[in-house]
C-alpha cells in the first residue's frame, strides 16, 4: 500500500517519522525484527523522571525503537553493538540560539567542530547573511549534508532598522518573513530590536504565534514598562538577563531563559550564582552560544561548556543535562523529534565516560556513529554557491583619510563629543569627552584616555555612506582593526587610532575581499579572509582558528586589551543594545531610535548655568542638557569620573 502523503507546516514535520519507519520500530520493539544498533550496558538518562537507569538502547535506522533492561534482546544478525559499560548515555545537546555566521564558519565546518563535542542540533538565526544576500542567504545557511541539525530562527527584520537609520544590504519583505516562519524547518521568529514596536513587527509576531512558533527575544536588560511591552508582543525567551533578579523576572513573565555563553561574555556563572534564588526556574532554562568564534568553540566547547560549568556551580547534573536537551526540545516544540532517549525519537545520542565533564567519547546522529574522542568521522561535503562570494563593494573614497574627518565647530581647537564605552561584551555606556583638534580643526583620538574613532562604512552598494563615532575600551595605541561583520547589516567597521590608519584598514579589507585585518603603519599584520558573504570562511575550521588567533595576537601587539576584539567591534554599532548605536548613516540614540550628532552643541541654557554655578561648558566634565544619550544617574558612572580626572582645560 502506498504511503499517504502528509502535508503539514508543523514545526519539525520535515524530520518527522514516516509510516514505514514507524512500522519497523514496532517490529523491532516487539522482538520480531532485528535492530540496526544496540547500545548495551549503559547508564541511560531518563529525562522525564530525573534518573539514570541501567538500560540498553535499541535502535533501528534513524530512530530509537526501545529502551530495555540490560541484555533483554540477544545479539542479532547484522546488528552493530556498542559497549557502554561504565558509561553514561544521554541525548545530544541543543543550542537554543546561535548566529552561525559569527563562528566565521560555514555550517558544515561548524558541524565538524561542534558535533564531536556533543552539540548535534542548533536553532540558528541567519540574520547576518540575510542582510547580505536576503532569501538566498537564508536558504544557504539553513541546510547542510553533515550530521548537524539546523532549525531556523527566521530573521525578524532585514535590514534591522528603518531606512532613515540605515541603508543596509539586502532586504526581506514582511510578507516573506511571515511565510518563512510558518515553514516546518522554522522553530521561532528571530530576535528583534526591543525598542522597535512598530506595526510590521506586530504582523510578524502574530504570524509566528498563529503558526504555533515561538518568538526569540533580546530584552537588552530592559525593566518595567519597556520589558512588559516587549513581552506583550509574544516574546518567548531571552538570552540577555544574567542577574538573579532579572532572570527571575523573565521567568515569571513566562520567558524561557537561554543562558548565553559566547565569545564576548558568559552568563553561566552569574545565572547560577544563586540557584535557590531561581526557585523552580531550572525547568525553564536552556543554553545557547549566541555569538561564539571558532577559536573559542575549540578552546572551551559549545553547549558542553554550559553543562560542565553549570555542574561545577552546583546545578544537579541531571538538571544540567536536561537544560541542554529536553528543556529546549519541549519549549521549542521539537520534543517529538529529540530531547530525550525514548521510543520513536531520533537517535541523536552521546556516550560519556564522566558525567561532570560532559565530553562525549562517542556521538551518534540518526543512529550512525559520527564522532569519537572529539574527532569527526565525517567530512564536510557542502558546496559553497558562487552567489555567496565577491560581496564586498567599497567606494574608493574610503581609502583616503579625508573620508573620516570630524570637524570641531567654528574652527575651534577642541570639541565635546558623544562616545560609548564597551562593557560586558556588546553593551555600551554613553559618555561625553573633550577632544582636541589639529590645525585643520579635525578632531583627534585621545590614546591616553583610550578614546578611538569607530567608523561604519557601506560595503554593499558602493555608496559614500559612512557613520563615525568614538569608542572606549579597545586600548589600541597604534594602528587599526577592521572587519566586514558589523551587526546587523554586515557593513565594514573599523576602529583606529587615526584617520590614516582607518583608511589603510579599509583598503586592506577591499584587497582581502572581506574578513578581518589588523594593520599598523601601512602594513597588514594579520588577516582572516571571510570570502563567504564577507562573514564566513570557505576554509576548514582548523585553518580559520589559526588565522583568527594570529589576528588577535597582532591586535594585542598594538595595545588592544579587549577580549574578542573583532567580534566586539562588530557589535559597537548594534542599535538594539543601549546606549548608542552606529550605522553607515550615523550615530543612533538606541532608546529613541533616532540619529544624533557626534559633536555636542555647546549652547547652554542660561537657567542651567545659573542653577549649576558654572559659567561655561569648559568647567564641568559632563555636558549640560544638550542632545545627549547618557543613562547614568547624575552622571556618576565610573567612566565620567575617569574622564573628568584626566581632562585638562586650556
Amino acid at each position: 500500500m502506498a504511503e499517504v502523503p502528509q502535508h503539514t507546516a508543523a514545526t519539525g514535520s520535515h524530520k518527522a517519522i514516516t509510516a514505514a519507519e514507524l512500522m519497523n520500530l514496532r517490529f523491532v520493539a516487539n522482538g520480531s525484527q532485528p535492530p540496526s544498533l544496540i547500545i548495551r550496558h549503559g547508564s541511560v538518562l531518563s529525562s522525564f523522571t530525573g534518573e539514570f537507569l541501567p538500560r540498553d538502547v535499541v535502535i533501528f535506522g534513524r530512530h530509537i525503537a526501545a529502551i530495555t533492561s540490560w541484555d533483554h534482546f540477544p545479539p542479532a544478525l547484522g546488528a552493530t553493538e556498542i559497549d557502554a559499560g561504565g558509561k553514561f548515555v544521554t541525548p545530544g545537546f541543543i543550542d537554543a540560539h546561535i548566529h552561525i555566521e559569527y563562528t566565521k564558519l560555514v555550517p558544515g565546518e561548524l558541524a565538524r567542530l561542534s558535533v564531536p563535542r556533543g552539540t548535534t542540533t542548533v536553532l540558528a538565526d541567519a540574520n547576518c547573511i540575510a542582510n547580505v544576500l536576503g532569501e538566498k542567504g537564508l536558504d544557504f545557511m539553513g541546510q547542510t549534508t553533515t550530521p548537524l541539525r539546523i532549525f531556523r530562527q527566521v530573521s525578524h527584520k532585514v535590514p534591522g532598522s528603518s531606512a532613515d537609520l540605515e541603508l543596509g544590504g539586502a532586504s526581506l519583505a514582511t510578507s516573506e518573513i511571515c511565510r518563512r516562519v510558518g515553514l516546518p524547518e522554522a522553530v521561532t521568529l528571530g530576535e528583534s530590536n526591543p525598542f522597535s514596536l512598530d506595526f510590521a513587527s506586530a504582523e510578524k509576531q502574530a504570524a509566528a504565534l498563529q503558526a504555533g512558533k515561538r518568538i526569540t527575544g533580546h530584552t537588552a536588560l530592559l525593566k518595567n514598562e519597556p520589558l512588559w511591552a516587549y513581552a506583550a508582543g509574544g516574546i518567548g525567551d531571552d538570552h540577555n538577563a544574567y542577574k538573579t533578579e532579572d532572570v527571575v523576572e523573565r521567568l515569571r513573565l513566562g520567558l524561557m531563559l537561554t543562558v548565553m555563553s559566547g565569545s564576548m561574555n558568559s552568563n553561566i556563572e552569574s545565572v547560577f550564582s544563586d540557584i535557590e534564588g531561581l526557585k523552580d526556574g531550572l525547568a525553564h532554562i536552556s543554553f545557547c552560544a549566541d555569538d561564539k568564534l571558532v577559536e573559542d568553540l575549540d578552546a572551551t566547547g559549545h553547549i558542553d561548556r554550559h553543562v560542565r560549568e553549570a555542574i561545577e556551580l552546583g546545578v544537579p547534573p541531571i538538571k544540567a543535562y536536561r537544560m541542554a536537551t529536553l528543556n529546549p526540545a519541549l519549549y521549542y516544540r521539537i520534543d517529538h523529534l529529540m530531547g530525550s532517549i525514548s521510543p520513536g525519537k531520533l537517535a541523536d545520542i552521546l556516550i560519556l565516560d564522566k558525567l561532570e565533564e560532559a565530553r562525549p567519547g562517542t556521538v551518534i546522529v540518526d543512529g550512525i556513529v559520527v564522532a569519537r574522542d572529539n574527532k569527526a568521522l565525517f567530512e564536510n561535503g557542502d558546496s559553497i554557491p558562487l552567489f555567496t562570494t565577491n560581496t564586498i563593494h567599497l567606494n574608493p573614497i574610503f581609502f583616503s583619510a579625508e573620508a573620516y574627518s570630524v570637524k570641531a565647530p567654528g574652527q575651534k581647537c577642541y570639541a565635546w563629543i558623544q562616545a560609548m564605552e564597551m562593557y560586558d561584551g556588546y553593551f555600551k555606556r554613553a559618555f561625553h569627552a573633550r577632544l582636541l583638534a589639529d590645525t585643520s580643526s579635525n578632531l583627534l583620538c585621545n590614546l591616553e584616555l583610550d578614546i578611538l574613532k569607530v567608523v561604519v562604512v557601506d560595503r554593499h552598494h558602493n555608496t559614500s555612506n559612512r557613520g563615525i563615532g568614538f569608542v572606549r575600551g579597545f586600548g589600541l595605541k597604534r594602528g587599526a582593526i577592521a572587519c566586514t561583520t558589523n551587526c546587523e547589516n554586515q557593513n565594514l567597521v573599523v576602529i583606529g587610532t587615526s584617520d590614516v590608519e582607518i583608511a589603510f584598514a579599509a583598503q586592506s579589507i577591499a584587497q582581502l575581499g572581506g574578513g578581518c585585518v589588523t594593520v599598523a603603519e601601512g602594513k597588514v599584520l594579520a588577516s582572516v579572509k571571510l570570502d563567504v558573504a564577507g562573514c564566513m570562511s570557505s576554509e576548514k575550521w582548523e585553518v580559520v582558528r589559526d588565522q583568527s588567533l594570529l589576528c588577535d595576537e597582532a591586535a594585542r601587539s598594538l595595545g588592544c586589551t579587549i577580549t574578542a576584539p573583532f567580534l566586539i567591534a562588530s557589535f559597537v554599532g548594534l542599535n538594539g543594545v543601549p546606549d548608542l548605536g552606529l550605522t553607515e548613516k550615523g550615530l543612533i540614540d538606541c532608546q529613541a531610535q533616532e540619529l544624533i550628532s557626534v559633536v555636542l552643541d555647546e549652547t547652554v541654557p542660561e537657567e542651567y548655568l545659573r542653577s549649576s554655578g558654572k559659567e561655561t561648558l569648559h568647567e564641568y566634565s559632563v555636558s549640560a542638557p544638550v542632545k545627549v544619550c547618557c543613562r547614568c544617574p547624575s552622571h556618576q558612572s565610573d567612566i565620567h569620573s575617569r574622564i573628568a580626572a584626566t581632562v585638562a582645560f586650556s
